[in-house]
C-alpha cells in the first residue's frame, strides 16, 4: 500500500509543539501518545539497515512505536490478534450488534471517560446475555465479543460497542446447542435498547450515590440532587440506539468481519487528503446519508483536540470478551461448544482445520525497491548511528 499523502505525524510535526502550548489540560497518556505518534518510524526510535540478498541493495527500516493509537503501527497487532482468535471461532453464524450512548451523556465522558465506557461495556454485554438466557428469547448461555469505538466519521466523540457474538448458544443442560428460531433473527432490538438502557443508568446511579463521578466543569451542576434527577429523567425520554445486523457467515467470514473492526484509531492516514500546516482536510462517510462520501476541513488545532478525546486512558481494555468467551472459561467453553455443535450434526472446525496463517517470525519484512527481492533484517541501530549513517547515505 502506497505512503499516504498526509499523516497525523506530519500534523504533529508541523503543529504539534503549538498544540501542547494552548493544551495545558492534556493529560500525561494523551501528551504521551501525542509523542510516540510523532516519533514513529523515525530515526527518533532507531532502526535496522537492512541489505538486498539479490543486487546488494541497502535500506534503513525504521523502528515503530507500537502504540495502540498510532495509525501506523496496528496492522501487524490486528493479525496476531486474529491469529490468536482463530482457535475459538466456531463454525456458526455470526451476528453483530451495536450499542450506543446518547448525545446526552457525552458532558459527563469528558472527566469520567473510563467509567462511562467501563459501564458501556458492562451494560451491552449483560443486556445481551440476560435476554438470550430468558427461554422466551433463546433460553441459552451465549459468548459475547466486544470491541469499544469512542468515535464518529467526523471525530466527535461517539462512544458505541461492536458486540459479535455466535448465533445461539449452549443449553442450560449445556448437552445442546441452541439455535435462533429464525434465521434473519437473532434478539428483539427493542427490548434489547429498553434493558440496555437501564443497566446503564442505574449503574450511573449508583456512581453518582456513591460520589464516584467527578462533575466539575460543564458538568458542575450536577451536583445539585434535584439537577441529577432532571438530567436522568431526561435520559429516559429517548429511545436509546440498538442496531442490529444481518447474519454473516462461520469462522472463515468472521475473521474477516473482525479485521475491519478490531485495532482501529479515530482516523487512519488515508482518510487524510490535504494539509497546509494550518488546516487538515479528511474523508467521511455521511451515515445518515446512505454512507455519502464527503470531505471536511478543520484547522490543525480543531483536528487534534477531536483526535486527542479517543486517546483511551493507559491499560483500559478496548476488546472485552464475555459469556462462555469470557477469560476465565473460554478454552473449555469453546471446547464443549464444539463437542455439542458435533453432536448436533453442525459442522465446527477442528484445531486442524483451522484457517493457515503467515508465521510473522520468518515472513519478509519488506521486498527490495528495486529488484524486489525480500530485504534481509540488519542489525538494531541507535538513533545515533542511524544519523551517522545517514549522512551521506541514500535511504531511497
Amino acid at each position: 500500500m502506497s505512503r499516504p499523502a498526509v499523516e497525523v505525524a506530519d500534523i504533529l510535526h508541523a503543529q504539534g509543539d503549538t498544540f501542547l502550548e494552548q493544551h495545558p489540560w492534556l493529560s500525561v497518556q494523551q501528551r504521551s501518545v501525542l509523542r510516540a505518534i510523532a516519533r514513529c518510524r523515525t530515526a527518533a526510535l532507531g532502526g535496522h539497515l537492512d541489505r538486498c540478498d539479490a543486487c546488494g541493495h541497502q535500506a534503513i527500516s525504521y523502528n515503530s512505536c507500537r502504540n495502540r493509537h498510532c495509525p501506523k503501527c496496528q496492522a501487524q497487532a490486528r493479525e496476531r490478534w486474529l491469529h490468536a482468535r482463530e482457535r475459538e471461532l466456531l463454525d456458526v453464524p455470526y451476528v453483530h450488534v451495536v450499542f450506543t450512548l446518547p448525545h446526552g451523556l457525552l458532558p459527563l465522558a469528558y472527566r469520567n471517560s473510563a467509567r462511562l465506557y467501563t459501564g458501556l461495556f458492562h451494560a451491552s454485554a449483560t443486556t445481551l446475555r440476560d435476554i438470550a438466557a430468558d427461554p422466551q428469547h433463546l433460553g441459552a448461555e451465549i459468548g459475547v465479543l466486544s470491541i469499544l469505538h469512542t468515535w464518529g466519521q467526523t471525530l466527535v466523540r461517539h462512544p458505541h460497542v461492536h458486540c459479535v457474538i455466535p448465533a445461539g448458544g449452549l443449553a442450560p443442560d449445556r448437552q445442546r446447542w441452541i439455535r435462533p428460531k429464525y434465521a434473519d433473527f437473532f434478539l428483539p432490538v427493542k427490548i434489547l435498547s429498553r434493558v440496555f438502557r437501564g443497566k446503564f443508568v442505574e449503574a450511573l446511579r449508583r456512581a453518582y450515590g456513591r460520589h464516584e463521578l467527578d462533575l466539575s466543569g460543564g458538568t458542575e451542576h450536577l451536583r445539585d440532587a434535584t439537577q441529577w434527577q432532571a438530567f436522568i429523567d431526561a435520559l429516559f425520554q429517548t429511545d436509546w440506539v440498538v442496531y442490529a445486523k444481518p447474519a454473516f457467515g462461520g469462522a472463515s467470514a468472521v475473521l474477516r468481519y473482525l479485521g475491519r473492526y478490531t485495532h482501529r484509531v479515530a482516523i487512519s492516514n488515508h482518510r487524510l487528503l490535504a494539509f497546509d500546516g494550518r488546516r487538515v482536510t479528511f474523508q467521511w462517510k455521511d451515515y445518515a446519508h446512505e454512507n455519502r462520501s464527503s470531505t471536511m476541513t478543520l484547522s490543525a488545532m480543531e483536528f487534534l483536540r477531536r483526535f486527542v478525546q479517543h486517546i483511551l486512558p493507559r491499560g483500559f481494555v478496548r476488546m472485552r470478551q464475555s459469556g462462555f468467551l469470557a477469560n476465565a472459561c473460554r478454552t473449555a467453553r469453546v471446547t464443549l461448544a464444539r463437542t455439542v455443535l458435533a453432536a448436533s450434526s453442525i459442522a465446527c472446525p477442528s484445531a486442524a482445520a483451522t484457517p493457515p496463517t503467515t508465521d510473522t517470525a520468518t515472513a519478509a519484512t519488506w521486498t527490495c525497491p528495486r529488484c524486489g527481492a525480500a530485504m534481509i533484517l540488519g542489525p538494531i541501530l541507535s538513533a545515533l548511528q542511524l544519523m551517522t549513517i545517514t549522512m551521506g547515505f541514500d535511504t531511497s
